[in-house]
């Protein structure tokens, strides 16, 4: 039951925001993240902890304010994905167009046939970003986790096939991921992935504002065993529109060089979130030591077991 309300809210939120006017929308889902900032919950208070070790001087009241600008930052996110199926694609494109930067980083990469791994943060609108990418260089390939219900995840599949992505699930497709994204690498085409939490065995230790936590190998071992240029990329909103920055590339010395590059790819994350921190939607616990202490018992033995440590 629990789970056909959350994809009824969904959907309703979809129809509402395409319908109400623009003004009325902001309106609306600019309160409802008054409203979640002022009663907490534990995304909230996650969020809170995130923002701290970005901005850890930050006194009570200004992490007040920034949790609740992030919160309306999400919220901006929401409403313009609702939007989106509606809005003039051509006019979004060159609105984009006219505020990216760094676009030289990407184009040097393609025109080189190298194919490009794009990793972003959880910051800003990727979707919106990804309209820009299929204008600019054709449909791009990204992997989707599966949600709960399946007719959510069906709805967003469709939602991002519609504006001219290719999706990948991460489980439960007929072909391995990996092997499609790196196919899609050598055909010299762009991969895109959410690069910044993965607390799983598998992610990669790296440092992040100063503390350690674990990040995806994925972006950069792609970019190792295919040849192809990773470029950290930084998203975050403008008052009237949106920014992106396609960053240089990322050198990957080959696999073993995986974990530096990570690293690396850390470090300008961090620097584009530190000048931009509503922008940063995680409010989910990144680092470890946020985790229940029986989690990070188990992930230190199993990164002890790959020669590693947090």
């Amino acid at each position: 039951m629990k789970q056909r309300l959350v994809d009824l809210g969904y959907a309703t939120g979809w129809r509402l925001a395409r319908v109400l006017p623009e003004r009325v929308a902001r309106g609306v889902f600019d309160a409802a993240a008054d409203r979640g900032a002022r009663r907490g919950g534990d995304g909230v208070r996650q969020l809170r902890r995130n923002l701290r070790r970005v901005v850890p001087r930050a006194g009570e009241a200004e992490l007040d304010e920034l949790v609740r600008q992030s919160l309306r930052s999400y919220a901006r996110y929401w409403r313009e994905a609702f939007r989106l199926p509606s809005m003039d694609r051509a006019a979004l494109f060159a609105e984009l167009d006219r505020s990216f930067s760094g676009v030289e980083n990407l184009d040097a990469a393609l025109a080189e046939g190298r194919g490009v791994v794009a990793a972003l943060p959880h910051s800003g609108n990727w979707d919106l970003a990804g309209i820009w990418m299929v204008e600019h260089c054709g449909t791009f390939t990204t992997v989707a986790e599966r949600l709960q219900p399946e007719s959510l995840y069906r709805r967003f599949i469709a939602f991002r096939e519609s504006l001219g992505f290719e999706v990948v699930p991460l489980t439960g497709g007929e072909r391995n991921p990996a092997v499609v994204l790196a196919e899609r690498l050598r055909e010299n085409k762009v991969v895109c992935l959410l690069a910044d939490r993965d607390l799983t065995a598998g992610g990669m230790p790296v440092t992040f504002f100063g503390e350690r936590t674990l990040m995806p190998a994925g972006p950069a071992h792609l970019a190792a065993t295919t040849g192809a240029a990773l470029l950290p990329v930084g998203l975050w909103f403008t008052e009237d529109g949106w920014n992106l920055r396609f960053h240089p590339p990322v050198r990957v010395a080959g696999v073993a060089g995986v974990g530096a590059a990570t690293q690396q790819v850390a470090d300008v994350f961090a620097a584009d979130i530190a000048a931009h921190p509503a922008d940063w939607h995680m409010m989910q616990p990144l680092w470890i030591d946020d985790l229940p202490e029986s989690r990070q018992r188990a992930l230190r033995r199993v990164l002890a077991r790959r020669g590693e440590s947090v």
